[in-house]
């Protein structure tokens, strides 16, 4: 189980990093700018716990609900979710997805599943969370391998 908990980490800082990666590109496209995990991150803690306004605030933030959160909590579900994989990943990722629609989005001021900041706000998020579900699957099933577990999938 512990082997378990540190390939759900390892999956999930990798996840986190194709995520962020992509975060990044659409900032820099100018494509929804009202859309920021970052700045709404950063905007919570500061409101919640006061910590420093600053963009790495939410970075940090970011980085270790993606990795720790996301990733460990992956580890423990792994098994219980269908199919390969690849498909536990995208199956995870659309219930974050989903958990980020109704809690999280409504708590950043930014309305039932994001539709204060408009339409596109649902789609782009799941597909986001897509990436990052499918990408934290792989991962994990490729670190299984690596370390001579029994989750050979990748597809």
């Amino acid at each position: 189980m512990k082997t378990d908990i540190g390939r759900g980490l390892g999956a999930g800082l990798l996840a986190t990093i194709a995520l962020s990666v992509l975060m990044v590109l659409k900032a820099a496209m100018g494509m929804m700018p009202a859309m920021n995990a970052i700045k709404m991150l950063t905007a919570m803690s500061h409101q919640i716990i006061g910590t420093t306004p600053h963009p790495l605030v939410g970075w940090v933030i970011h980085l270790l609900i993606g990795t720790v959160v996301w990733g460990g909590l992956f580890a423990l579900v792994h098994d219980r979710l269908p199919g390969s994989s690849v498909v536990r990943g995208l199956v995870f990722g659309t219930a974050a997805w989903l958990l980020m629609m109704v809690l999280i989005m409504p708590m950043a001021g930014a309305g039932l599943f994001g539709l204060g900041i408009g339409i596109g706000a649902p789609v782009a998020t799941l597909v986001l969370h897509w990436v990052y579900g499918g990408v934290l699957g792989y991962a994990y099933a490729g670190l299984a391998a690596r370390d001579g577990g029994v989750i050979p999938d990748h597809g």
